[in-house]
């Protein structure tokens, strides 16, 4: 441990002793009868104030200071932060904690106030709630130290630096998942029926039953064995399900202070973990101007893990996106018939009849569904009450661009792409439902 280099400070009510004192010796001057009191105020002051700095320069290391913190934080949500502190002092003191936090949160008043009794050990407990993912860093703590006289106060500085990394949201995933296959399914009358029909694949060879079907009876089989042999087969359960998220220009637009990537990437997270409760395989795609990762879909123990390296390191420069890679590498790579789930913003219908011909492409390979976000200043516009003319134009603009998205979005349905319109905090929830939809109607 670092020693503590002290400070000395004097406090608000030193100097207003001082004032009082300046006043006294003032008023002395015009009735002489007052002098011997204020000299005996200034005695008595000088002597507190040696007692108090006398109090604080005894013990060597009299404050000892420690964080606690994960070494992860997720992404959008509260995330705990613990500070313990030993105090050695034989008196009561009153102290005000100062932590360092990462500039990322821009909290520069942050204290910590605290009465603490004769050698008493306290600890302190606050929340951060981080917006975006990468290394953030935590620096010193901070204390400044007040007796019960109050005449001085002295700061303590404990050397305390730690990095801790934002990854996307991971607190979130139980919770989604007791929401996703409990309330949600019953709201929205959801039942997980395993009947995923087209994908059958070979399981064994067994004795003819009647009911079995003729055509899988294994004539090679039969002969060898003298009876009624038949082919046994099982719906494949695994399907590939990929997350394909767009880190463009139009994703960067922030909603509770967090873009809309992150609000995809915590998404995509939490999904994969649904697809793969589901017995399904999770694959990603990350993609603006070319495809920054591929990671083909897998069902195994690591697969959280790898997702969540890959989508931790995501970067981006927000430039414009073009879907022509993607779907090259599509095209190339993923050969079984999956489900592509695209996180993307498209803030004008113009923009999506831009990229329509790639997507109804895909959509005769692959299930396509696109999941965009509802722009909800757009929506308050329109809901809002009107007040002058000019918040009436600005209604019934919102409405027309609302209303035109909307009826073009349900348009994409007669090409077999299903869409998902919802606001940023919804995203994750909705996503996981409508992917339980279509798993449930079997159309993967």
């Amino acid at each position: 441990m670092k020693t503590f280099q002290p400070k000395y400070k004097l406090t608000k009510r030193t100097y207003a002793t001082l004032i009082g004192l300046v006043f006294l010796f003032f008023i002395s001057a015009f009735y002489p009868f007052i002098l011997p009191f204020t000299e005996l105020a200034l005695v008595l002051a000088a002597s507190l104030l040696v007692l108090d700095l006398l109090l604080f320069i005894r013990l060597k290391e009299p404050i000892s200071m420690e964080r606690f913190v994960s070494e992860r934080f997720s992404n959008g949500d509260q995330n705990l932060v613990t500070i313990r502190v030993d105090s050695k002092f034989r008196q009561p003191t009153n102290l005000v904690l100062i932590d360092e936090i990462p500039i990322q949160f821009q909290k520069r008043d942050f204290q910590i106030k605290k009465a603490l009794q004769a050698g008493e050990t306290a600890e302190f407990s606050y929340w951060l709630r981080p917006v975006r993912r990468g290394y953030f860093h935590f620096g010193d703590l901070h204390c400044w130290v007040t007796s019960r006289i109050g005449f001085i106060k002295r700061h303590y500085r404990q050397p305390q630096h730690q990095k801790v990394a934002v990854y996307p949201s991971f607190h979130r995933l139980a919770n989604i998942e007791l929401l996703s296959f409990a309330e949600m399914k019953n709201q929205m009358g959801l039942k997980r029926i395993r009947q995923l029909g087209y994908n059958r694949e070979f399981e064994q060879v067994k004795d003819y039953s009647p009911g079995d079907e003729i055509r899988h009876i294994n004539w090679r089989a039969t002969a060898r064995k003298n009876r009624l042999m038949v082919n046994q087969f099982q719906d494949e359960k695994s399907q590939s399900v990929y997350c394909v998220i767009d880190m463009g220009r139009t994703m960067e637009m922030p909603f509770e202070g967090m873009s809309l990537l992150d609000y995809a990437i915590n998404a995509s997270l939490a999904l994969s973990q649904i697809v793969m409760k589901n017995d399904d395989k999770a694959g990603l795609i990350t993609y603006n101007s070319s495809v920054h990762s591929l990671l083909p879909a897998e069902k195994s123990n690591q697969r959280m893990n790898q997702l969540m390296e890959l989508l931790f390191a995501q970067t981006t420069n927000f430039g414009e996106s073009y879907l022509d890679p993607v779907y090259t590498a599509i095209r190339r790579k993923i050969n079984q018939r999956s489900l592509l789930i695209f996180f993307i913003n498209f803030e004008s219908v113009h923009s999506i009849r831009r990229l329509l011909p790639l997507f109804i492409r895909l959509s005769k390979l692959h299930l396509v569904l696109l999941v965009n976000f509802l722009n909800t200043e757009i929506e308050a516009i329109a809901t809002d009450e009107a007040d002058n003319l000019e918040g009436v134009y600005r209604k019934v603009v919102a409405n027309e661009m609302l209303n035109e998205k909307r009826i073009f979005l349900n348009e994409l349905s007669k090409y077999g792409i299903y869409t998902l319109y919802e606001p940023p905090q919804h995203i994750g929830i909705q996503t996981i439902n409508k992917y339980l939809a279509i798993k449930s109607r079997g159309l993967i």
